[in-house]
């Protein structure tokens, strides 16, 4: 079956070129990179060419960089190894509408004795930089973090980390931003941005799984979570994921040259055209963040008085792959953390449905995905209606 395929913010199809770079390194290069030998020395090789171009995507040093196994592990080092590397700063300051990998891990640390301090959104998904700084205000000596999304995974609205930063270093406070949602979609440099540690996964700009990073700035000192081998110069440990590097810099590669184009807006045009088309052919549906600036990738709808669970399964039965922001629980879909923290009501909130686009997106899959989409709630209407 054609199907057409909106599920982008969960991960991207790994471009030709990089499974064709990582099929080419487990061939004929397959050498541990920390040998010394010259087998060794050429997976070596690949492996800093690579290095090299996720520092230009993301404009920060090589020894700034820190290669992980994605954005989970990024973030979990940015901010375990900022409470570690600075043991008299035990409070952490977060935000309930971050992805789980920071947002769990924040709720792990309060119930481990971390004071963890919470900024709450408004309905449009926006952090209350007002709050922010009176929590830093109040405690900023005892902080050993900020950590505030930069594209939000559900509903794509954009932070201002600039305005957050400044804030931060104002105080002398560490910030985090986990930029997995904008790195290889929209230009990031590191090296003009007031941000301390910034965290990533290729899988999101067209590269492979289970590879990643965390750009750091310039003397940002971090106590390393995963011991076991001198990689990473010490901040992380294990042989080097040779393929998954390579593959990651190709990406990198490849995503750096879509940037410089007028891409981003093709796409967000195809999106915006898709949501209009959406809410005025679906009862009472509402775009999520709507008020606020977006990326162009992301499309958060939702269906009043509808199941997003039940939407989906119709909508992979016409060949449409999206995702709701939510978790089943106890045999029941909850609605996502980051809707209800938008103060958005639990009948509007559990009909929430995530589209999301790639830079492969076309014209003609969004429009095909507006008329399945208006069929599928259309039949869960009439459905409803005759129960």
């Amino acid at each position: 079956m054609n199907f057409v395929y909106l599920d982008n913010n969960a991960t991207t199809r790994p471009d030709d070129s990089v499974v064709a770079a990582m099929g080419a390194v487990s061939h004929e290069a397959w050498g541990n990179p920390s040998s010394v030998h010259r087998f060794g020395q050429e997976a070596r090789r690949r492996v800093d060419l690579a290095r090299a171009s996720v520092c230009r995507l993301v404009g920060c040093r090589d020894r700034d960089l820190v290669v992980t196994s994605g954005g989970t592990e990024s973030a979990n080092l940015a901010i375990r190894g900022s409470l570690a590397a600075q043991p008299d700063r035990r409070t952490v300051v977060t935000t309930r509408i971050e992805h789980s990998a920071v947002r769990e891990l924040a709720e792990s640390l309060g119930r481990d004795g971390i004071d963890v301090r919470w900024v709450d959104p408004d309905g449009q998904g926006r952090v209350h930089v007002g709050q922010l700084e009176e929590i830093l205000d109040a405690c900023a000596e005892s902080i050993a973090v900020v950590s505030v999304i930069w594209v939000n995974n559900e509903t794509g609205v954009v932070q201002p980390i600039e305005a957050i930063g400044d804030l931060c270093r104002s105080r002398g406070v560490r910030f985090h931003t986990d930029a997995t949602q904008r790195v290889g979609r929209q230009p990031v440099d590191m090296a003009s941005l007031p941000v301390d540690m910034l965290s990533f996964a290729a899988h999101k700009f067209h590269g492979p799984k289970g590879v990643g990073g965390l750009a750091l700035a310039p003397r940002v000192r971090l106590r390393a979570q995963i011991i076991g081998g001198p990689q990473e110069r010490d901040r992380r440990g294990g042989t080097e994921n040779a393929a998954g590097i390579v593959g990651m810099g190709v990406a990198a590669d490849r995503a750096v040259e879509w940037i410089a184009t007028d891409g981003a807006a093709k796409q967000a045009a195809l999106r915006d055209r898709f949501e209009r088309a959406v809410v005025e052919r679906c009862d009472g549906a509402v775009v999520m963040g709507e008020g606020a600036e977006r990326s162009w990738t992301t499309a958060n709808i939702a269906f009043p008085r509808l199941e997003a669970e039940a939407v989906l399964l119709l909508l992979s039965e016409r060949g449409v792959c999206a995702s709701a922001g939510a978790a089943c629980s106890s045999g029941s879909l909850d609605p996502s953390p980051v809707i209800l923290a938008m103060g958005i009501p639990d009948d509007v909130a559990h009909g929430a449905v995530r589209f999301s686009l790639s830079r492969e997106t076309t014209s003609a899959e969004i429009d095909e995905a507006i008329e399945i989409v208006a069929e599928v709630e259309h039949r869960l209407r009439a459905s409803f209606a005759g129960s």
